[in-house]
């Protein structure tokens, strides 16, 4: 018998791995490997989620009219010009199908986010690599790689699993170097970790440019990972695409409750933003610490580091050893990284054990 034949491009998908919530041997530890809140929730957003619970037998209105009134007036921004999503990746996703196809060519750096790939196979694009700059964004390579068969531009800033940061004038010379028919897809996923000043200029550009998107997420510093729930701004033209091929109801009734309540807990926010400002600061400097024995900490704006063993301690052995002292991190061999772990900013008490842990591993291998 002969059975469905799935399109090549499908099949030569790297299936997404996320981060791991259990041991092998099943123990749940501190999992420190999927970049979560690790302050929870706000409490606002909570008491409206529980309060959602009366309409479990509606559709979720598909208009997502509160989220998109609610970011609006928050940043600034005209409501119908805000896609919303089952998370970021959706729209990352929605972004592809929208505008990249067979034979066209889709550009994100080494070391970018797994999903842009995936984004690109999946409608039968080509992925194309731009080189790194020490691991960070390279806009001289991006611009080097773009032909007349280029359709999408991603680049995450902060990047993901890398941290790194391009700061506004490089932003606005990559999307000055590209022609007009290219899409530029910002992911600003950590964006609200970021101090004021090092805002990238992206919403700016999509507010006035035709072929800026820019992506962000509840699932970071709002603490709403459960919910999937994922924003995005561009021009009306985009969003208009955009909509023709997005899910009708994306976004549940519970997790449009959420969102609005978390946007308006800037207090929360903050308090995020400040503790994960310290701790990873306090985290860098005990990686620093550690350099003699081949350890380095890729500098981030993020919440997380991504630290490098270069030494006689691998990152294997390290991913292993910390499993063991009960904490999961990311190792990401599939991604480039043999050599890397991407450590999520804990709690004090976790960041603090999760460095001593690191420690002993290699005073061992000593």
């Amino acid at each position: 018998m002969t059975a469905p034949i799935p399109k090549p491009w499908i099949m030569a998908i790297a299936p997404y791995i996320p981060g791991r919530s259990t041991t092998d041997d099943g123990r749940k530890v501190a999992k420190l490997s999927s970049n979560e809140n690790p302050l929870g929730t706000s409490p606002k957003a909570r008491e409206a989620f529980a309060a959602a619970k009366q309409s479990l037998e509606r559709y979720p209105d598909a208009s997502g009219a509160i989220v998109r009134e609610a970011l609006a007036e928050k940043h600034g921004l005209d409501p119908q010009r805000i896609i919303y999503g089952n998370g970021s990746d959706e729209i990352l996703h929605l972004a592809a199908g929208a505008f990249a196809g067979p034979g066209d060519e889709v550009i994100f750096v080494h070391y970018g986010f797994a999903v842009y790939e995936i984004a690109a196979r999946r409608v039968g694009a080509v992925p194309v690599i731009a080189a790194d700059k020490d691991y960070a964004t390279d806009v001289d390579a991006i611009l080097g790689h773009v032909t007349d068969k280029t359709r999408i531009v991603y680049i995450a800033n902060p990047n993901n699993p890398t941290g790194t940061y391009s700061p506004a004038s490089e932003i606005a010379r990559l999307h000055a170097g590209l022609p007009g028919h290219v899409l530029l897809v910002i992911d600003q996923a950590y964006a609200e970790y970021l101090d004021p000043q090092d805002d990238d200029g992206g919403m700016a550009l999509a507010m006035t440019a035709p072929n800026v998107l820019v992506t962000r997420t509840f699932s970071k510093i709002h603490g709403l990972a459960a919910e999937r729930i994922g924003w995005g701004y561009a021009s009306a033209a985009i969003v208009e695409a955009l909509h023709r091929i997005r899910l009708p109801f994306n976004i549940t009734i519970a997790g449009q409750q959420a969102a609005v309540a978390a946007v308006g807990d800037a207090e929360f926010v903050e308090h995020t933003r400040s503790h994960n400002a310290t701790w990873r600061a306090w985290f860098a400097e005990q990686i620093a610490a550690l350099g003699n024995a081949g350890l380095r900490a890729v500098p981030s704006k993020a919440n997380f580091l991504l630290v490098l063993f270069e030494g006689a301690l691998t990152a294997e052995v390290a991913y292993k050893g910390l499993m063991d002292a009960g904490y999961i991190v990311r190792w990401l061999p599939g991604q480039g990284l043999p050599h890397g772990l991407r450590i999520t900013i804990g709690t004090e008490e976790e960041t603090r054990g999760v460095a001593a842990a690191l420690r002993q591993l290699v005073e061992k291998t000593a």
